[in-house]
């Protein structure tokens, strides 16, 4: 018991942060929607959704950067290979720098795909594609500070994204309102505000890499940052994360989509229902970070005591998360729902399918949970495997189970979670007896 006290609060003391800067991000989707909303005109607030959603897909793509980057920079920070951190920030900086000015370069294609798959209508189209060209141009800045908060998060330093995330977001909300309200723009006035955000962020995380960067003795090697053989590490972990990330997104668009073919009711119903699975994800992605982080640092440490405490305090600190909000949804549900909407169509609708709901914490509990344990190991082929093998799953019982309406699909999408965190068990208990293990002696 005394081993399990201070590994849960080191837990603790990493996840608050993370899922308190989880927590800020839809303030600033709200206050978007409230300033472009009282424009007289509807397209501009079209505009910034379908731009808003776009980028959120796009981002997320990438996101990789941010998961790679703990993950060796933890394994790092084990081995006591100061020289390996700092020049992990240094590869991983160049890489989201080339990526950023590709998608800047590539501008025009992205976007009119983009909107294409968003089918949007011909009067938002025009304006949603000026904020997307404008959005774009914070590319470097998004993925440069993906890079910088995983650095830190290797290093066991959350705070650093509270930080920079309440940043982010006070800038952003204070531009919105001087642009929009103050000067008159419109949907320009918020995509502007995003990209001086985001660059204000990243100089403040650059300040704070700096002085983090004067604690760590050695130096920048050119042959570890110019080498394309230096890569090889960061090129298999992230190209294994942004396979693994393309078929998540492919199985929420599915989703989407199937619930779009039912007509809007379900379609709104479904959105409000998946905010429930945003509002867990906020404890869980705590909780997941940390093991990134103190996994990988017992890893690197080859101190398979350590990191055998460490799986045992974030799984009971998940799974407690994750049953305190099926008891939420099962009590509050139908409240939450009329919170999110007040047409009666969609919470009815809604309301049939919350079971669903109250079931989704104590499954995907395990999916968010061991991608922490298989990213601070950089198992990361485990992670994109428990992803296809689930679509395996997901896809056949979705063309089966079509005569259930909207109760199949949501039976299809619950299984595709399950499968995808009973593969990630299977895995985890085989190299338990395998390569992660405790050595005799």
């Amino acid at each position: 018991m005394s081993d399990f006290a201070p590994t849960r609060r080191r837990i603790w003391a990493l996840a608050w942060p993370i899922i308190l800067s989880n927590i800020t991000v839809p303030m600033l989707g709200l206050v978007d929607t409230a300033v472009v909303g009282h424009l007289p005109d509807s397209r501009y607030l079209a505009a910034v959704t379908l731009g808003a959603t776009l980028f959120g897909f796009l981002y997320w793509g990438f996101g990789f950067l941010r998961m790679g980057t703990t993950g060796l920079t933890a394994q790092s920070v084990g081995r006591g290979d100061n020289m390996a951190v700092r020049n992990l920030l240094g590869q991983a900086l160049i890489m989201a720098g080339l990526i950023g000015v590709l998608l800047i370069l590539l501008a025009s294609p992205l976007i009119t795909l983009g909107l294409w798959l968003l089918d949007a209508s011909p009067t938002a189209t025009p304006l949603a594609r000026d904020y997307a060209h404008i959005r774009l141009f914070s590319a470097p800045a998004v993925l440069a500070n993906y890079v910088i908060l995983g650095w830190f998060l290797g290093q066991q330093n959350s705070r650093v994204t509270l930080w920079i995330l309440l940043l982010t977001n006070v800038v952003n909300i204070i531009l919105d309102l001087w642009f929009v309200v103050g000067l008159g723009m419109s949907s320009d006035g918020v995509a502007w505000a995003s990209v001086i955000a985001d660059y204000a962020a990243l100089a403040f995380g650059g300040s704070l890499v700096l002085r983090q960067l004067g604690r760590l003795p050695g130096q920048f090697l050119r042959r570890r940052l110019l080498a394309l053989g230096a890569y090889k590490a960061l090129f298999s972990v992230n190209a294994n994360l942004f396979v693994r990330t393309l078929g998540l997104l492919f199985a929420m668009a599915f989703f989407t989509a199937q619930g779009a073919r039912q007509g809007d009711t379900v379609l709104a119903a479904n959105a409000v229902l998946l905010q429930f699975i945003m509002l867990t994800s906020y404890g869980l992605d705590g909780f997941a970070h940390a093991a990134e982080s103190l996994v990988g640092r017992a890893f690197g440490r080859d101190d398979w005591r350590a990191f055998a405490q460490t799986v045992s305090a974030t799984a009971r600190l998940s799974l407690y998360t994750a049953a305190i909000a099926a008891l939420c949804f099962a009590l509050g549900g139908n409240a939450l729902i009329a919170l999110l909407t007040d047409l009666p169509e969609v919470r009815d609708t809604a309301a049939v399918y919350l079971p669903w709901m109250v079931a989704m914490p104590l499954i995907a509990v395990w999916s968010y949970f061991f991608d922490g344990v298989f990213i601070g190991t950089t198992a990361v082929r485990e992670m994109r495997n428990s992803i296809f093998i689930g679509l395996a799953v997901y896809l056949p019982v979705w063309w089966l189970a079509q005569p259930l309406g909207n109760h199949g699909l949501w039976l299809a999408f619950m299984l595709f979670t399950l499968v995808r965190s009973a593969v990630l068990v299977g895995y985890y208990q085989r190299y338990r007896r395998t390569r992660w293990r405790q050595r005799d002696g």
